[in-house]
C-alpha cells in the first residue's frame, strides 16, 4: 500500500465509561472526557466496546447518549446495540430503535454486532445491513473480531463490497487486527467508492492512517489530545509524527495484549493516574489486569509528557 503524507485523519475515540466502583458509573468523570474529546479535535465515540455497552442496562445506554448529547450539541457516533442470545434471529426493529435513539440526539449510529447480526453467515450479514439502511439517512458499519466479543465477525472482501453498495453505509470500524485485511479494504475502497470511510479499530497498528484509513480507536481514549496532535503532525508532513505514534504505539501493543478485553481496565487506570478519572474501577464481569501494570504505564506516560 501506498503511504500518503500530508492527508488530513478522521479521529473519532471510543470513549471509556469511567466508574466509581463496579456498579456505580462517574458521570462528571464521563462528561468531562467526552469534553475534552471534543475539544481535541476527536469525534466521541460512545457506547461501543470501550464504553462496556453489552454490559449495561437500557437506561444507562441512553443516559450516556442524554450526556454525550449534553455535552457535544450533537457531534458523537454512538453504538447501537441489541442485546439477545447465540443462534437468536437478527432483530431489524430493535435495531431501528437502538439507532433511533441515537439519531433522535443528533448522533450517528454504529451497527454494533449482535449474535443475530453475526450468526448467520455473511450474506445475512449484509442483508441485514440493507435492511437497516432505509430507516436511517447515514450509518456506520462495524466489522469486530471475536477476541473482542463471542459474537464478532470478520466479513469476506467480497461482503464487504456489499456494503460500500449501500449509500447509507458511510463508512466502517475494522477491528480484526490485522493488517492485510484493512489494506484490502482500503484498496477496494479506492477503487469503489473513494467518499467511504475505512475507520481502522487496529490499536496494535495505529499507523494505518498513513496508508489512507481513518480511525475509531478504543486506545485513544488514553490520550485524545496526544492522538490529535499526532494527527495534525501527519497533516503538516512533521517526521516527528513517527516519534509520537512510536510511543501510542508501544501503549497499545501494552494494554491490548490478551486477553483483549481487559484494555478498558489499563485505559480505568491510566485515566486514574492523569487524574482524568476518580477510580481504575470496571465493571464486576470485565476482566481486569494486575496492579504491576502502572509502573509500565506511567512509564509510557512519562514519555508522552501527561504523567
Amino acid at each position: 500500500m501506498q503511504v500518503l503524507p500530508g492527508r488530513a485523519i478522521t479521529g473519532m475515540s471510543a470513549i471509556l465509561l469511567p466508574h466509581l466502583d463496579s456498579t456505580t458509573v462517574d458521570w462528571a468523570s464521563l462528561d468531562a472526557h467526552i469534553a475534552r474529546t471534543r475539544e481535541a479535535g476527536l469525534t466521541p465515540a460512545v457506547n461501543m466496546d470501550t464504553g462496556y455497552v453489552q454490559l449495561l442496562d437500557a437506561d444507562t445506554r441512553v443516559q450516556v447518549l442524554e450526556r454525550a448529547e449534553a455535552v457535544t450539541g450533537g457531534d458523537f457516533v454512538a453504538g447501537a446495540f441489541v442485546a439477545d442470545e447465540p443462534e437468536a434471529a437478527f432483530d431489524l426493529d430493535a435495531y431501528r430503535r437502538a439507532a433511533e435513539e441515537i439519531t433522535d440526539r443528533g448522533g450517528l449510529p454504529v451497527i454494533f454486532p449482535s449474535h443475530g447480526l453475526n450468526d448467520h453467515g455473511d450474506a445475512a450479514w449484509l442483508d441485514a445491513h440493507g435492511q437497516i439502511a432505509p430507516h436511517l439517512e447515514r450509518f456506520i458499519g462495524f466489522e469486530l473480531g471475536p477476541m473482542f466479543v463471542p459474537y464478532g465477525r470478520i466479513v469476506t472482501l467480497d461482503t464487504y463490497r456489499g456494503l460500500l453498495d449501500i449509500p447509507q453505509c458511510i463508512g466502517a470500524k475494522h477491528s480484526s487486527l490485522n493488517r492485510e485485511l484493512e489494506w484490502h479494504r482500503l484498496a477496494l475502497r479506492d477503487e469503489v467508492r473513494p467518499d467511504f470511510m475505512v475507520l481502522t479499530g487496529n490499536d496494535l497498528a495505529i499507523d494505518m492512517v498513513m496508508y489512507g484509513s481513518d480511525y475509531l480507536l478504543g486506545l485513544s481514549t488514553f490520550a485524545p489530545d496526544q492522538f490529535a496532535e499526532r494527527d495534525r503532525l501527519w497533516a503538516k508532513g512533521d517526521p516527528s509524527f513517527h516519534q509520537l505514534n512510536d510511543v501510542l504505539q508501544y501503549l497499545g501493543h501494552f494494554t491490548f495484549r490478551p486477553p483483549v478485553p481487559a484494555y478498558r481496565h489499563s485505559a480505568a487506570t491510566f485515566l486514574q493516574m492523569r487524574g482524568w478519572a476518580h477510580s481504575d474501577a470496571v465493571p464486576a464481569s470485565a476482566p481486569t489486569r494486575p496492579d504491576s501494570d502502572r509502573e509500565i504505564l506511567r512509564d509510557i506516560g512519562e514519555r508522552l509528557g501527561v504523567l
